[in-house]
């Protein structure tokens, strides 16, 4: 037990009261000689909003004060919600009047008050903030002569942060601009600002990726020592020694199948059947953590970025170039270092015998997954001629596919159909085209491919008891559900009971398939689930239905990876003491928090920036017509999806040829008059009637 979990202990004795800092002294025995240590220690523990300095100098546990810390989320009306350190509480109502000058994303102390019947929360007040989200703003400059104002992008900023005209730094109107924050606000004014950075002009694309980008903190340049130590792994060969303590599979036609844009390539596979009830599959994972060990300056920074962001036109990658496009990348005709698990399939799909090993290969074929798709499902001719080496082993691969697709699908796992889309840019990446994107066999295979080893890997290491990063996914809120289910009633479907098994859920996926409620009732399934994350602790996957699960399989893009290879070699070295498992523990639990922080921010990037680039696609399109299909009915208005999946908005004040009634219970609008209903799955004809780039909004109207 280090020191903080010490003090953090005595705190949480039934007879502890809050002491002075020499009072503590006392009580704990510490010498005089570690007076500076207890005093660094209970600052940190302040910091971090796990105790309380009280007003008359005191040091206590805050849910013994009937306080509760977490982190605001604000809204455009100037209330929030403290979301709770403690998950198990329920979120907390801040009026405005009750923030007291914090803001969206600050971490803070809250002191419960009152239930409001209107809010379904209990309501608090904030009494101190612990660490402010915002120093820096990204918004819209807007100017007069004397004075400006920046309007933050992020709507959940409920305040404009007013600019002094020393402060403008050149910045003219309607600029994008990043704002500091020199005062923070209270009851009677507005935040304070001075502009240190102008990203460009409002009309400009890049202008609003780049302010995504930046609001949302992304690390987008490698810092140069990190540079550095990357040039020099890439430029190691591999070691004779190295290779000769490796299981050598150099002979084996292993192959990787990607998109034909790929870059990054972590894992290969290879297929063969034994007999009429067994397959032999092997995945083969590039062995990043030989080049990248542990706390070093590479480590550290891929830790810091946790994943590799996917923009539409470019990648902002977890490992510098010379990592992942290069040495670590399985790139074909290559002698690469590999983590290898071979597994012995049964023809219910089930692995009856596995090993996981160190491995070299030599990528025989770099597939695309256009390529296989077209010799598995259209016999093209000439690429089965071209690949006639690999053409049989990818024939039973698309087998074996079927049968861990069936296996998954009898024990309930759910598997959303949700339409995807890729949008092409040009050399500039300017969005020129958005095209509706099938997950067709091939993509399907790999999928199954992975699935099941990052399942073997998991369920491996839970029975070893040994530390590690899982992929979990708890179950759903039994009140979500039991909203869904309400919700799924008004199409004449219905759920048993509140506690729901992920294969009641398949079922209604089939049930609903090619029908016109399909993607709202998917949408709302998927809202009604808790996010997947990653956790030190062993739990189901309710999705995936399965018992164990980890991602083992893409060390090149995704930290919990990484971190899970370097767990096995460790283990394979018998490196691990009681201390070090402890040790081990500690580590897996903060990558585990790391990596579902940085997997969100991701998300969020890779959507707002998608969202930018379609909305540039369209604005050379005001005035021309489509046919539509009503993708979600709202009070405001209905969404209309075309055939490419390009979503836009018709607003109900330009729905002029009724007055239109919202029906919340089933989702429809209602004309008063004409008794003309708009209802998901209805085919419409629309006109793009507006674009915005700055607000990634397209305007529809109804012919």
């Amino acid at each position: 037990m280090n020191f903080k979990e010490k003090i953090l202990a005595f705190m949480r004795e039934e007879t502890y009261k809050p002491l002075t800092f020499k009072e503590l002294l006392l009580a704990l025995g510490v010498e005089e000689n570690m007076k500076k240590a207890l005093l660094v220690a209970l600052n940190e523990l302040e910091d971090e909003g796990k105790i309380i300095f009280t007003r008359t100098e005191r040091y206590g546990l805050p849910e013994k004060m009937n306080l509760v810390i977490g982190t605001l989320e604000g809204h455009p009306k100037g209330y929030a919600f403290l979301l709770p350190d403690d998950k198990s509480m329920k979120d907390i109502f801040i009026s405005p009047a009750d923030m007291n000058g914090a803001m969206h994303g600050d971490r803070v102390i809250v002191r419960p008050m009152k239930v409001l019947e209107d809010v379904k929360s209990p309501q608090g007040k904030v009494i101190r903030i612990i660490e402010r989200a915002n120093p820096y703003v990204i918004g819209t400059f807007q100017r007069s002569r004397h004075f400006g104002f920046v309007v933050p992008d992020d709507k959940r900023i409920s305040y404009d942060i007013y600019v002094p005209k020393e402060e403008f730094n050149n910045a003219r109107e309607n600029t994008k601009v990043s704002v500091k924050i020199i005062e923070w606000p209270d009851q009677r004014k507005n935040p304070e600002g001075t502009i240190v950075e102008v990203l460009g002009d409002i009309e400009d694309t890049k202008t609003h990726i780049d302010a995504v980008l930046l609001a949302k903190k992304v690390r987008q340049v490698f810092p140069e020592d990190v540079i550095r130590e990357a040039k020099k792994v890439s430029q190691e060969g591999i070691a004779e020694s190295e290779i000769k303590r490796r299981k050598d599979l150099r002979k084996l036609n292993i192959i990787t199948i990607d998109g034909s844009d790929a870059k990054d390539l972590d894992d290969a596979v290879y297929a063969e059947k034994l007999n009429e009830n067994e397959y032999l599959l092997s995945v083969h994972i590039a062995d990043v953590t030989h080049y990248v060990k542990e706390d070093g300056k590479l480590d550290k920074e891929a830790l810091r970025r946790g994943t590799s962001i996917y923009l539409t036109d470019r990648v902002i990658p977890m490992l510098p170039k010379e990592l992942s496009n290069g040495v670590c990348s399985l790139n074909p005709g290559e002698d690469k270092l590999t983590l290898s698990v071979e597994m012995i399939i049964n023809k219910d799909g089930k692995v009856i015998d596995y090993k996981i090993f160190e491995s070299i290969i030599n990528n025989r074929f770099r597939m695309t997954y256009d390529d296989v798709t077209d010799i598995l499902e259209n016999n093209d001719e000439e690429l089965s001629d071209k690949y006639k080496d690999i053409v049989p082993m990818l024939k039973i691969m698309e087998e074996l596919s079927l049968v861990l697709r069936r296996k998954r699908e009898l024990r309930g796992a759910i598997d959303f159909e949700f339409p995807e889309r890729k949008v092409i840019s040009d050399e500039s990446g300017k969005a020129i085209d958005v095209r509706r994107y099938e997950r067709r066999i091939s993509n399907r295979m790999i999928e199954e491919f992975m699935l099941v080893c990052n399942e073997t890997v998991a369920e491996h290491y839970f029975w070893l008891n040994i530390p590690f990063v899982y992929r979990i996914h708890e179950d759903p809120d039994e009140e979500k559900m039991y909203e869904f289910s309400k919700f799924i009633h008004n199409f004449g479907y219905a759920l048993k009971g509140n506690v729901v098994h992920p294969k009641e859920l398949q079922q209604l996926l089939t049930k609903i398939k090619d029908t016109r409620e399909e993607s709202l009732i998917n949408n709302m399934m998927l809202r009604s689930l808790k996010k997947a994350i990653y956790s030190p602790d062993a739990s189901k996957h309710f999705g995936l239905a399965a018992k164990y699960y980890c991602h083992f399989t893409s060390p090149i893009r995704r930290y919990p990876d990484l971190q899970i290879h370097r767990i096995i070699k460790g283990h394979m070295k018998g490196k691990y003491s009681e201390e070090a498992l402890q040790r081990l523990y500690e580590r897996t639990a903060m990558v585990a928090d790391q990596s579902s922080k940085m997997e969100r921010l991701a998300d969020e990037v890779e959507r707002d920036t998608e969202k930018i680039r379609i909305a540039e696609f369209m604005s050379d399109k005001i005035g021309e017509e489509y046919e539509g299909v009503v993708s979600g009915v709202t009070n405001f208005g209905i969404f209309v999806e075309l055939e490419n999946t390009v979503e836009g908005l018709v607003h109900i004040s330009n729905m002029v040829d009724d007055y239109y009634i919202y029906n919340d219970e089933r989702k429809e609008l209602f004309g008063q008059g004409s008794h003309k209903v708009y209802k998901i799955g209805d085919k419409v004809r629309v006109r793009v009637d507006n674009v915005s780039i700055a607000k990634a909004e397209i305007d529809f109207a109804l012919i």
